[in-house]
This record gives C-alpha cells, sequence and structure tokens, in this order.
C-alpha cells in the first residue's frame, strides 16, 4: 500500500506542476526596486 500509494502521489504532483505551467495568469511581471528606479530615472530624462 504504501508503495503504491507514494507512487501515486509523485505522479499527482507532477501531473499538479504541468497543468500549472499551462495555465496563464494575469499576475504581472516582478520589477525589483533598482529596475524601477532605472525606468523612472530613463522616463524623467527622456
Amino acid at each position: 500500500m504504501n508503495r503504491k500509494k507514494k507512487i501515486n502521489s509523485i505522479l499527482k504532483k507532477k501531473a499538479k506542476k504541468a497543468n500549472a505551467k499551462l495555465r496563464i495568469t494575469n499576475k504581472p511581471r516582478y520589477i525589483s526596486k533598482a529596475e524601477r528606479q532605472a525606468i523612472a530615472e530613463q522616463e524623467s530624462e527622456s
């Protein structure tokens, strides 16, 4: 029983990760504080 349960849990985990990669999220990409500052400086120069 334990071996069967372990194999099934591993397969379920892999399937869950694969499905998560296929989903499209509306969440914006993370921009670090330094990058935001650099972008703001470029915009202020223009």
